[in-house]
């Protein structure tokens, strides 16, 4: 369950006055050169001497090529046209399909790429198959050419190999000889080899299920095997057909996929498979090499979410041993800050144990030696270790829980935590592995998204894409239009503050009451209220004389491990409550009209919608409910257990949590719409609300999508659901 922001300008910067020129839906959708250029994927080479970057075509944004921009030429020069390398429709297998709507990947063309070690060479894929760009000769090889679907390519550290998923099992090649070794054999069916499974790319952010050594001697891979898993049958209901699926879905409850874990010599093609211990019920969450190459670390993490264990195998010895045990009475998060450091005698961990995510430096024994960060505040992930310098950088909300920083703080000594990125701003950045330059993608609420190249210290060296909205910007006729939010916090019942941002029409008529559109996500895993800029079709509503308000409720992300536990065995509870006290705060305002009070969510945001509308009629008198889940026993395992517990143990909890012991609590006027293909958040949900409604008598609105999935991807599909949107709060609010 996740959410994007798109990105545009406010008007406090703009100098030229041009007549106002409204925004229109059509327009937003159909024309993404709106938000100016955004090339996507950058990164800086290893030797730190360009910078490369995925571009969308003149004419077709969503097809993407491969570009550099050369830091000593100050030029952008195009590597790659993904047109040369093959042109037309892309023809997906189904496993890509599935896992680019996983990573929330809608582009075409070439979609990813990875660096060389040495910086000579760039990988990707394209049309099925495998691509080497040789930066030196300046040209593209293909390495792969076959009928079959190759995914999850990679360089091994050395870039001697590449290696690859074919029809469900593990190959890698050797770039000089073009020679293939298969490493698995028996992967199909329900059989999987190096690939993650449903729960792990869905829920844990594991995307792959295989592992090189840094020495290229070895590689680590799964095996999962998804005969336990339940099977359903899924309907994809299209405009001319409806397709049958037997998807293997593991329901809150259910079996998951049994994994295993193996590791592969390359020098005699042998298998040593790891003993992962007697309880047979757990996730395999992460895995990761050591610096000396004979060390696996992998995370073992219960059913239950309360116990995460970092383990190392010895490959040698073929031992394991448990360095770092964490437990929790909620759940334990998973991060990506496992870091092992060069001088094989220490790694980096991140922890919640204190109530909030910190650094943690361990030698390799698991010993404690100190904790790099500290305080009420969170670090959002790990970037870079300089052991030279001995500074680590990381990302985090020290300042602000609103804007994300760039900072650094001392390695083996303590040192004060610095802030390198500008304040009053929201950063996303990449470090260079020389740790001497990064990428920092910078918005705020005042400024258009714009991306820069600068020095580890934070000085400007050049601009990436600067996205000044002069009179060429496609932007630029809307800018007197454009207005910028107010930010601020209100008290939860126990105390803790929840942060809102407020979007008000630009000219207040004196003695006028304007409707509110309460925008909402509230789940877990998300913040809404952050320094950066939404999507312009709030603009739009704004322009069409609404107020909009977003509000983290407790259970949101970057406030802290008791912040978000609250919803814990019980959801929809403490969100709805604190949802409310936004309401009571915009009654408090003198231009808010009490008695026109609406709310809009998708996904765990559609869920709210309906928990609101159901529970809290007195004040959302309208609601737009998107995709949402209606019954917490129709979603996977790992998410629905890991914040509701077992169903065997918390039985009272999802019945609690489930929209329909209070569906007969509606008073106001309610909308939903979902994804007739949705693989995510299944359309029964939809309609099992359906059903549960008309049972009761309740009139509603409903749009559903034939063919969409959760994300509701195309063009003509978000110029009509927005619409939807926009004029059912026309009509009803």
């Amino acid at each position: 369950m996740k959410y994007c922001c798109a990105i545009l300008a406010a008007s406090v910067l703009l100098s030229a006055a041009v007549e106002a020129e409204p925004l229109t839906i059509e327009r937003i959708y159909s024309s993404p050169s709106l938000y100016g250029k955004s090339p996507s994927r950058l990164s800086i080479s290893p030797d730190g001497t360009r910078v490369t970057y995925l571009q969308g075509k003149e004419n077709d944004h969503r097809r993407l090529d491969l570009w550099e921009y050369s830091i000593k030429d100050k030029t952008h020069r195009l590597l790659v046209d993904s047109a040369s390398l093959f042109s037309g429709e892309e023809v997906l297998s189904d496993e890509e399909k599935a896992r680019r709507e996983r990573m929330r990947i809608k582009n075409s063309g070439i979609i990813s790429y990875k660096w060389s070690e040495d910086g000579k060479a760039l990988l990707f894929p394209a049309g099925g198959d495998i691509y080497y760009y040789d930066l030196q000769a300046r040209k593209s090889r293909q390495l792969t050419d076959t009928p079959e679907y190759e995914t999850d390519i990679r360089f091994s550290p050395k870039g001697h190999y590449v290696s690859f998923i074919r029809e469900q099992n593990l190959y890698y090649l050797d770039i000089a000889t073009g020679k293939e070794t298969q490493v698995t054999h028996d992967g199909k069916g329900l059989v999987k080899y190096g690939m993650a499974e449903f729960v792990a790319q869905e829920e844990m952010s594991r995307m792959t299920g295989y592992w090189w050594a840094p020495d290229e001697s070895k590689l680590a891979f799964t095996r999962s095997d998804e005969s336990e898993v339940a099977e359903v049958v899924r309907n994809e209901i299209y405009a001319d057909e409806i397709k049958l699926f037997n998807q293997r879905y593991p329901y809150a409850g259910s079996n998951n996929a049994k994994v295993e874990l193996a590791v592969y010599r390359l020098d005699n093609a042998k298998v040593q498979w790891l003993d992962l211990g007697k309880e047979r019920d757990f996730y395999l969450t992460r895995a990761q090499w050591a610096e000396d190459s004979n060390i696996l670390s992998y995370q073992w993490q219960d059913r239950g979410h309360q116990t995460l264990e970092l383990r190392f195998y010895d490959s040698k010895a073929g031992t394991t041993e448990t360095v770092i045990k964490e437990t929790s009475d909620s759940w334990v998060n998973l991060h990506d800050d496992l870091h092992f450091l060069e001088d094989k005698k220490h790694f980096i961990w991140a922890s919640e144990r204190d109530g909030f995510k910190h650094l943690y430096l361990y030698d390799m024994q698991g010993n404690l030696k100190r904790q790099l960060t500290q305080g009420q505040w969170v670090v959002d992930s790990l970037k870079r270790v300089d052991e030279k310098a001995q500074r680590v950088y990381f990302t985090g909300r020290k300042d602000t829980p609103i804007e994300s920083h760039l900072y650094s703080t001392g390695l083996f000594k303590p040192a004060a935590v610095e802030r390198i990125t500008s304040a009053n701003a929201n950063h996303y950045v990449n470090l260079a592995e020389d740790s001497q330059t990064f990428i920092d993608y910078s918005s705020s609420s005042s400024a258009l998204n714009s991306v820069a190249l600068r020095n580890i210290d934070g000085r400007f060296l050049i601009w990436l894409e600067q996205n000044e909205v002069d009179q060429d910007h496609p932007l630029y006729p809307y800018k007197d239009e454009l207005v910028e939010p107010s930010f601020g916090h209100i008290k939860a019942d126990d105390g803790q503050k929840l942060y809102y941002k407020l979007y008000q029409p630009a000219k207040l008529e004196k003695g006028k009451k304007y409707p509110v559109i309460v925008y909402v996500y509230g789940g877990p895993g998300a913040q809404m209220v952050r320094n950066t800029t939404p999507d312009l079709f709030w603009q739009y509503m704004v322009q069409q004389g609404y107020m909009v308000f977003q509000l983290d409720n407790r259970g949101s992300e970057s406030r802290g491990k008791a912040f978000e536990a609250a919803i814990h065995r019980k959801m929809g509870e403490v969100e709805v409550q604190d949802q409310i006290a936004g309401v009571k705060f915009l009654r408090s305002l003198p231009q808010v009209d009490p008695e026109r009070i609406g709310i809009y969510g998708h996904s765990y945001g559609g869920y709210m919608t309906l928990m609101a509308m159901f529970k809290a009629g007195d004040y959302f008198k309208v609601g737009v409910s998107g995709a949402p889940v209606t019954d917490w026993s129709l979603y996977d395992t790992y998410y629905t257990e890991k914040y509701l517990d077992h169903p065997k143990e918390n039985a009272q909890g999802y019945i609690d949590s489930s929209v329909f012991p209070y569906v007969k609590g509606l008073k106001g006027s309610l909308l939903v719409y979902h994804g007739m293909a949705d693989d995510n958040v299944l359309f029964t949900n939809a309609t099992k609300l359906f059903k549960a409604l008309q049972d009761e008598g309740f009139m509603f609105e409903m749009m559903t999508y034939p063919g969409a999935k959760h994300s509701l991807r195309g063009k003509k599909t978000k110029i009509h659901f927005k619409t939807t949107i926009a004029d059912f709060f026309k009509r009803k609010l």
